[in-house]
């Protein structure tokens, strides 16, 4: 599996999948969450709001996954992830890697081969930037998958910064 890193849109990668850093509502919001909806078009709610009716009544759980059409976006799919809110108090790594494993297993079962995934929780959920790298390049490098193509789409440079340093760290095992 490769690695990449890019500063930009994800809402203009061209990839089978794109991760959407969701609320629970599955309804649209702010940041990643409402530029994917803007962009993608109404088919994106729409299938939001059949999953809320049939399987989600509640929201989508914090660190699971779910696909829908992309709508009008140039990738196939957009899973669905709800990121946990950062807390000092409790450690929530768990999870945060759950978002990137369950994004994972939902790609696997549509059959994509590239995922494109942005920094989940590090928005309005405050995740610090260096911390959610690591857990989000880590967990990726650990999971069992047929995606070979991983992309992380960072929406300014000192956040690309994180996931540069995240990336150059060595695998448990590997020396440096």
């Amino acid at each position: 599996m490769g690695i990449r890193l890019v500063l930009g849109d994800i809402t203009e990668q061209h990839v089978d999948a794109i991760v959407n850093a969701a609320n629970s509502s599955l309804l649209g919001g702010g940041g990643v969450d409402g530029a994917i909806h803007r962009r993608g078009g109404p088919e994106i709610l729409a299938e939001c709001r059949a999953l809320r009716a049939a399987r989600y009544g509640r929201g989508l759980p914090t660190g699971q996954a779910v696909a829908t059409t992309a709508g009008r976006l140039p990738a196939r799919w957009v899973i669905h992830t709800v990121g946990p809110v950062y807390s000092a108090a409790q450690d929530r790594r768990d999870l945060l890697a759950s978002c990137y494993r369950e994004s994972l297993r939902v790609a696997d079962e549509l059959g994509a081969r590239s995922v494109a995934f942005p920094a989940v929780s590090t928005g309005i959920y405050r995740w610090p930037v260096d911390d959610a790298a690591r857990v989000a390049v880590r967990t990726v490098r650990g999971v069992a998958t047929t995606v070979s193509d991983i992309c992380f789409v960072l929406f300014s440079e000192a956040v690309y910064a994180a996931f540069a340093r995240a990336v150059a760290e060595p695998r448990p095992g590997e020396r440096p």
